[in-house]
């Protein structure tokens, strides 16, 4: 089958399309004919060789980890699906003419494969730091990096659950953000004023999505950094903040599970960045390392 490989270490260039053994379906899995793949930060920080100490590679590797597509295979013991059915959800190498998700649930006729495969990643991600901050309905959180894949997904799941949400962006994306029910604000310098301003209750807790150095006024504006988590900036323990990576709290299906849930209730939109056929993923790598993404980055990956 055709994958999506790198042969070292590298930038966005490296990314090729070769031929691979195809994987099959094992205990609890499903083989899936790949429509369409996500891009996430995850994916290019392997490419790039920074996670390189703590998850050493086998060149040539393939890419990715959340797909959406068709089932053409169905492990033993799973139950409620069959081939033909259409699903996403979580696997290894997915970025590919076939995957094996070993988390996954049905896709709604109503969400198209582009959303579906920007869902796993970030609603898994979104539902483990709520889970860490666990703010209370009536109370209200604030979210750095608002309009991204992760922070969008946090804050409809934080909504879905009465709670009032502050994101930030830059002033293009915040349209997005009220659109999604979140009270939108700029980043950078004089952002507890501008807090302030918008939230005189304060603020109950707060998520850092984008690592770009506002831990010290996130402590500032919750108080405490005992109310503060990052997913993206590694100096949190000099700030007291919790760093989460996903590393062994991971509850994937339980994630899906809510993010289909809440799309069914007409509570969750999923934004698709951009679209690139998998013979562009360089430059969806890029769009990526750029930053100031507005949802997810998708790959357009069957061929037929």
């Amino acid at each position: 089958m055709f994958a999506l490989t790198f042969p070292e270490y590298g930038p966005p260039s490296v990314l090729e399309v070769a031929t691979v053994p195809e994987p099959h379906a094992g205990q609890g899995q499903v083989r899936i004919k790949v429509r369409t793949a996500a891009v996430n930060p995850f994916d290019w920080k392997i490419r790039a060789g920074y996670l390189r100490d703590m998850m050493p590679t086998q060149f040539p590797a393939t890419v990715g980890s959340d797909a959406a597509g068709v089932i053409d295979e169905v492990g033993e013991g799973v139950e409620g699906v069959s081939v033909g059915d259409e699903v996403f959800g979580v696997g290894q190498n997915a970025t590919a003419e076939y995957t094996v998700l070993d988390h996954f649930v049905a896709k709604p006729t109503a969400l198209s494969f582009e959303q579906a495969a920007g869902i796993p990643a970030v609603a898994e991600t979104a539902l483990r730091t709520l889970n860490l901050l666990n703010p209370a309905a009536g109370q209200t959180l604030l979210i750095d990096g608002a309009a991204g894949g992760v922070g969008s997904i946090a804050a409809q799941f934080a909504i879905a659950d009465g709670v009032t949400v502050i994101g930030t962006a830059s002033e293009a994306n915040h349209d997005y953000l009220r659109s999604l029910g979140v009270v939108p604000t700029t980043y950078g310098p004089g952002l507890e004023a501008r807090v302030a301003e918008l939230a005189p209750g304060g603020i109950d807790a707060a998520l850092d999505t984008a690592g770009k150095g506002s831990l010290p006024d996130l402590v500032k504006i919750t108080g405490t950094p005992d109310k503060v988590v990052t997913i993206a900036d590694f100096s949190a323990a000099e700030h007291g903040v919790q760093l989460t990576t996903g590393m062994g709290e991971t509850q994937p299906q339980l994630a899906l599970e809510k993010a289909l849930q809440l799309f069914e209730q007409g509570k969750l939109t999923v934004a698709v960045d951009s679209l690139f056929p998998l013979e562009e993923a360089a430059k969806a790598h890029e769009r990526s390392e750029g930053g100031h993404v507005s949802g997810k980055i998708i790959l357009t990956v069957a061929r037929d």
